[in-house]
């Protein structure tokens, strides 16, 4: 095979031009001016390495327009961090890629510098909204979960109606993320950090908590049996715990198995005990509703 048609150079090329796209729309998308700056000069580089390949394929590349629309929704969904988080893990494979071709072309390592430096610049970037406001949805999502998992599983057993335990905590839940709000505005307050708002983080806090009981209640809704209303609501429990957690590991660069592990445990734990309780209950007052 001609080393110029290697498969691996034209892949890293068609990397490079795919980058280069994405960090320019990523840097229209910036409302902070610095990071418009540095996200500019990311591109101008990428546009670069992507030249330099092409001067060793002699290959034209048209740009994966799936793929950057992918990461451009990411950017839109789930905050800047998200994206370039997940962006920055493809060039982990990247640096060992150049350490391999070194020795056949070694102006490689000065791309691969490169990189680094994208990796340092791109630290200042990485605080957006949405992680600066994680930890009150993390106060949201982890009482709801906490409590409703074990809230619900209790009153299954005490209950057995599967619209009776539903409407409870749909009430419950909307009582209980107002409250929630109410501690988010607060902390937030006590906090005293100018990159807060009350407002905002008390909105985070009761949203991240209501949401999460809605659907935490929807299989006591949907269907009559109370038991697989159980298993469904403990089955969403863990959905819920398994996509924020890979939010969190992507965004703030975290070991996401233990995190997700310590979470599920909790509240798997709290879900038994309740449901003992609620079996008690029933026993003890001789509730059949």
């Amino acid at each position: 095979m001609d080393n110029k048609l290697n498969p691996e150079y034209l892949q890293q090329q068609q990397n490079e031009l795919n980058e280069y796209h994405i960090y320019k729309k990523l840097a229209v998308m910036s409302k902070d001016s610095k990071n418009k700056e540095i996200l500019k000069q990311i591109a101008a580089d990428e546009k670069k390495h992507y030249e330099f390949w092409k001067k060793i394929t002699g290959k034209e590349l048209t740009p994966d327009k799936r793929k950057i629309n992918k990461y451009i929704l990411m950017a839109k969904m789930f905050g800047l961090s998200y994206s370039l988080r997940l962006m920055e893990k493809g060039e982990e494979s990247a640096a060992e890629f150049y350490e391999r071709v070194a020795q056949d072309i070694p102006e490689v390592l000065k791309i691969k510098e490169d990189e680094e430096l994208h990796e340092r610049q791109l630290i200042g970037v990485l605080n957006d909204e949405r992680l600066n406001y994680a930890g009150a949805v993390v106060l949201g999502l982890n009482d709801a979960l906490v409590e409703f998992t074990g809230t619900l599983a209790g009153l299954t057993f005490a209950f057995g109606n599967n619209k009776v335990i539903g409407v409870t905590g749909l009430i419950m839940g909307i009582a209980a993320s107002l409250s929630m709000a109410a501690s988010g505005y607060l902390a937030s307050q006590e906090d005293e950090r100018e990159d807060l708002n009350p407002v905002k983080s008390a909105i985070f806090t009761g949203g991240a908590y209501i949401f999460t009981v809605v659907l935490l209640v929807l299989p006591y809704l949907l269907q009559q049996d109370p038991y697989f209303a159980l298993i469904g609501m403990l089955i969403i429990t863990v959905g819920i715990i398994a996509l924020y957690t890979h939010y969190i590991s992507v965004a703030k660069d975290v070991e996401f198995s233990k995190r997700f592990l310590n979470m599920v445990a909790i509240s798997l734990s709290v879900a038994v005990v309740s449901f003992g309780i609620g079996t008690l209950v029933k026993s003890l007052f001789n509730i059949d509703v």
